[in-house]
């Protein structure tokens, strides 16, 4: 969507604020012993008390409030018995909406102690977001986020997956632009413009470049290796990005 109005750019903020506190709380308690269900229930009724709604529940009929994935399971993870475990990489994705806006966040975070692999590529890809956010602004190619988010990551000698992306969002979880590389191509030469809203999501693999579906139809995984996803919507504006989800 493009933002115009007051009226936009305050209920954008609002369910953005939403989202990233879900967000939070449910980083805050993943604790080893606690199942990703006990978590999403945390997001349920966070929801609830906000009087805002889950974008993959009510949009997709998704079975669960979040998106909950652990280690081998990249994104989109169904919350179930599964309890973490110390070292465990989680990540957690969610999107809600409230008066006809949305929001969409993630973040890979390691529970506990962990390899030093798996910490480094989660630093990695919120240096990759933080990078491709210098370019996020009116008048840029949409192909700069990508470019930036890939020359960190081969700075790091890790790699992106490329059949995850980023996307617009606003009126709901998934508009135009219908991708956001994370890598660079150069026949993605679409301007980006003043008032844009973009999910914006880096994923970085320490080996891998694509991931799969698993055959609950939900959970896209990985072969070998580990991915971390970092991610915020972001209104782009000329006077500079607004992070509605921080």
């Amino acid at each position: 969507m493009i933002a115009k109005t007051e009226e936009d750019f305050n209920g954008l903020k609002e369910i953005g604020r939403i989202c990233g506190a879900i967000r939070d709380e449910l980083v805050r308690r993943s604790q080893p012993g606690i199942t990703t269900k006990e978590l999403d229930e945390i997001a349920g009724d966070m929801f609830e008390k906000a009087g805002a709604q889950s974008a993959p529940k009510g949009v997709y009929d998704f079975p669960g409030y979040t998106c909950i994935s652990i280690n081998e399971e990249v994104a989109h993870g169904i919350p179930g018995e599964r309890s973490l475990q110390e070292g465990d990489l989680v990540n957690i994705d969610v999107s809600g909406s409230k008066n006809g806006y949305f929001a969409d966040t993630g973040i890979s975070f390691v529970v506990g102690d962990g390899e030093i692999i798996l910490q480094k590529i989660c630093d990695a890809a919120k240096e990759a977001f933080d990078a491709g956010l210098k370019k996020a602004k009116p008048g840029s190619k949409k192909s700069a986020l990508g470019k930036a988010v890939h020359n960190v990551a081969k700075q790091h000698g890790l790699t992106v997956i490329k059949n995850l992306t980023g996307h617009g969002v606003g009126r709901t979880i998934h508009e135009a632009p219908d991708h956001i590389f994370n890598y660079y191509s150069r026949w993605d030469d679409e301007i980006l413009k003043d008032g844009i809203v973009i999910a914006f999501e880096p994923f970085i693999s320490t080996i891998e470049e694509e991931v799969f579906q698993s055959d609950d139809g939900w959970t896209f995984l990985t072969d070998e290796g580990y991915v971390a996803q970092y991610e915020h919507t972001i209104i782009l504006t000329n006077e500079g990005p607004i992070i509605t989800t921080l």
